[in-house]
Order: structure tokens, then C-alpha cells, then sequence
């Protein structure tokens, strides 16, 4: 299970919810400027993007904020990031905004639950 990329883990989770998946999406911000997201995950009641980050560092303030503002700009709010790990201030500013924040460890158990 621990051998399978987190892009790979993260569709499997949200296929498991329900989610119809689609991946390396980009799409036409306000702003003029075009947005990339690694998932655009659907069901009839709500969509959201989803930015994937492998790293083994622990993913700061700056990425969740400019995940936040990008998802502002093509109109599709809750943004969601997937990684092994958050700053305090990360975890912060995503609470303030409606920022879904998922861990490597959390995806691990919800999947191998089901498995």
C-alpha cells in the first residue's frame, strides 16, 4: 500500500467517497491567468480542487495560500492539498478559509479500512 504514489492514493480515497475524478486539470482563472490543479473532484452536490504535493517537507503557509487564492480565481471554493505534512501556520490559515488539509496518514487509514 505505502509503495503507491499519494496522487495514486489520493484517487483511490476519493473514489472511495463517491468522487468523480479528474486529473492534471487546468482551467481559465478571472484573473486572465491559467490555474493547474493535479485533481478536479466531483459529485452532483459539490467540486473542488485538489493539489497534490509528494513531498517529505512539511508544506507551509505560502503553498496553502496560493492554493487558496487559485481556487478563488476559477471560481471553486474549499480547495483541498494533500501531503504528508502541514505547518502549524498552514493548518491555521487553511482552518480561516475553508482550506481542507489531508494527510499522507489519514489517506493511509481510510484506505486500508476499506481495503
Amino acid at each position: 500500500m505505502t509503495d503507491q504514489s499519494l496522487i495514486e492514493l489520493a484517487i483511490k480515497y476519493f473514489k472511495l467517497r463517491g468522487y468523480k475524478i479528474e486529473q492534471d486539470v487546468m482551467l481559465d482563472g478571472a484573473s486572465g491567468v491559467l490555474q493547474t490543479f493535479d485533481l478536479v473532484i466531483s459529485r452532483p452536490e459539490s467540486r473542488h480542487v485538489v493539489t497534490i504535493k509528494d513531498w517529505k517537507r512539511t508544506v507551509g503557509v505560502n503553498m496553502v495560500i496560493n492554493i487558496d487564492r487559485a481556487s478563488a480565481d476559477v471560481r471553486i471554493p474549499s480547495p483541498i492539498i494533500v501531503a504528508e505534512m502541514f505547518s502549524d501556520h498552514a493548518k491555521a490559515y487553511a482552518n480561516r478559509r475553508g482550506v481542507t488539509l489531508i494527510t499522507k496518514r489519514e489517506i493511509l487509514t481510510q484506505v486500508s479500512e476499506t481495503s
